[in-house]
């Protein structure tokens, strides 16, 4: 499974409508990755929901230091993967942290993110974290 940053936030964040079930999901994958660009995204999605930054930065210690956890550290090369993709994509509104993140998941045969953001639902992906 993929950390996206809003699952991420989900699981960290009670008040996040899909706390629980981000928490769950999460204690139950076999496997997961994520990547650098996902930490910078936390941390400013975590400042603009005024989460202590504590907790956060707390929180980003343990993902990285957390055995079970891939984290794929992002490189020239990825980035400008990422461009292309955004090239590719004009009329889409992905950040680059996004095209990032697809180009990785298919890089690894993923399918699944744990994720509220449906621009992986548009490249294709399933995300786990959607309304009922």
């Amino acid at each position: 499974m993929f950390l996206d940053t809003s699952g991420l936030f989900c699981v960290l964040h009670q008040a996040e409508a899909f706390h629980e079930q981000a928490r769950a999901m999460y204690k139950a994958a076999t496997s997961r990755i994520t990547h650098s660009g996902i930490l910078a995204e936390f941390v400013a999605l975590a400042q603009a929901r005024r989460v202590e930054r504590t907790e956060v930065l707390s929180f980003l210690v343990d993902l990285i230091d957390n055995p079970d956890i891939r984290f794929v550290w992002v490189y020239e090369s990825l980035y400008r993967e990422g461009l292309a993709l955004l090239s590719a994509r004009l009329d889409k509104t992905y950040s680059l942290c996004d095209a990032v993140s697809f180009i990785l998941m298919r890089h690894h045969r993923l399918t699944e993110a744990l994720t509220t953001d449906r621009h992986f639902a548009q490249e294709g992906f399933r995300r786990l974290l959607v309304p009922a």
